[in-house]
């Protein structure tokens, strides 16, 4: 940490989450880890402090992602949500990857090969994201079949992914009926696992019967992201008969919006003061001379910029030092930021750019992102310092 900028995660924080989501819905057999994007920018090393709080199901998006955990001495089995090209097989093989089919030529390249030793597959089920997965009952039927017959084949589980909660709109239902048709040639309780369900499903609607796995994502990372109840007032009275009305008439199953899980964000942003400087009224401050000063004043700058993932779109807003909010001003720069501060700001003070008093919610909205990006944004060179009971248990340092 040459710079002092660094990511903190409250692993404290991350295994509440865990613990309150199967505390609060016991009733699944499997709790997915959703640790896809090096854990939604929270570093991969969270996964064995994931594992202590009962997740017992990892999932990625690239095999790269999984050699990295097992590598890291992960041990429990970790499912790759996007295909991993049928040549790289044996890799997965080596490193117990499960696969996912999500396409018939796909499902046809993997018969033709040969499997030295055994290989769990998902199923994905494309029911109306329109991504990734099969969209014909006829060829679901047939896929389950062939994979069933294939030596050293494990089917193992089958699954879909909702587009919406699903609240204020019919595709959630709609999906789920699609599920269903595409499913209806095969017998589901025959597959180990189904997993429909993620992190907003759980909280906005009851549990699907025949699914008994669940992916967590997002709620992991200490978010839930159901809409807010829409505040008192004439209009809002109007909104919320408006919603109803739609719902009603377009047959939408009743939703739970008031889950009441107590969740904690374990993601903060810290960097420190790197100079303090007096500038004169009428000084121009950065690239493109955007912003003159209009008295004089003190500027702070700061070790990070976009080139780590701190976007421009941060332009203008605030942050923290000494737990008094500053401005940033100017542009964002490759590697560096200003603040209009004043003189109790000093030479290496630390500077919160998202966490406490100023939380990701609220970045998030500022730049015109969600919290899942909002996260997900900053370079691994960042480094991540892992935090627990106070104390550092690990750091995540990368080369660039």
């Amino acid at each position: 940490m040459y710079r002092n900028t660094y990511i903190e995660v409250n692993i404290d924080n991350l295994q509440h989450n865990v613990e309150q989501v199967i505390k609060k819905y016991p009733q699944y057999d499997y709790y997915f880890g959703v640790v896809k994007g090096n854990a939604y920018g929270h570093s991969y090393k969270i996964a064995k402090y994931l594992i202590e709080s009962g997740i017992n199901y990892f999932a990625i998006s690239s095999l790269e992602e999984g050699i990295c955990l097992r590598e890291d001495g992960i041990t429990i089995p970790i499912l790759c949500l996007e295909p991993i090209d049928v040549k790289y097989i044996d890799k997965c093989i080596e490193n117990d990857i499960t696969i996912t089919v999500h396409d018939y030529e796909y499902y046809q390249e993997l018969m033709k090969k040969e499997i030295s030793k055994p290989l769990k597959v998902h199923i994905k089920i494309d029911s109306g994201f329109c991504r990734i997965g099969l969209y014909d009952k006829y060829t679901v039927k047939e896929v389950v079949e062939g994979l069933r017959e294939k030596h050293n084949i494990i089917l193992e589980g089958i699954f879909t992914h909702f587009a919406t909660d699903g609240i204020y709109d019919p595709s959630w239902d709609n999906q789920l009926e699609k599920f269903e048709e595409l499913t209806s040639e095969i017998d589901l309780s025959q597959i180990p696992i189904v997993h429909l369900a993620r992190s907003q499903t759980i909280l906005n609607h009851k549990k699907i019967p025949y699914s008994n796995g669940v992916r967590l994502g997002i709620i992991i990372y200490g978010y839930d992201t159901t809409p807010k109840p829409l505040p008192k007032g004439f209009l809002n009275t109007l909104r919320k008969w408006k919603r109803s009305y739609y719902n009603k008439k377009h047959h939408i199953s009743k939703t739970i919006t008031d889950a009441h899980i107590d969740l904690k964000p374990a993601f903060s942003l810290y960097s420190e003061v790197m100079q303090v400087k007096k500038i004169k009224k009428g000084s121009f401050v950065g690239y493109g001379r955007v912003y003159e000063a209009k008295e004089d004043m003190y500027v702070a700058i700061i070790p990070i910029g976009y080139a780590d993932g701190f976007t421009r779109r941060n332009r203008g807003r605030d942050i923290i030092i000494n737990n008094k909010r500053y401005p940033l001003i100017g542009l964002v720069n490759m590697g560096m930021l200003i603040a209009k501060v004043d003189e109790t700001v000093h030479l290496h003070d630390k500077v919160t750019l998202i966490g406490e008093g100023i939380p990701m919610t609220e970045v998030a909205k500022y730049i015109g992102t969600s919290i899942y990006e909002g996260s997900s944004m900053f370079n691994n060179w960042v480094p991540r310092v892992l935090k627990k009971e106070g104390k550092i248990v690990e750091i995540d340092e990368r080369k660039i």
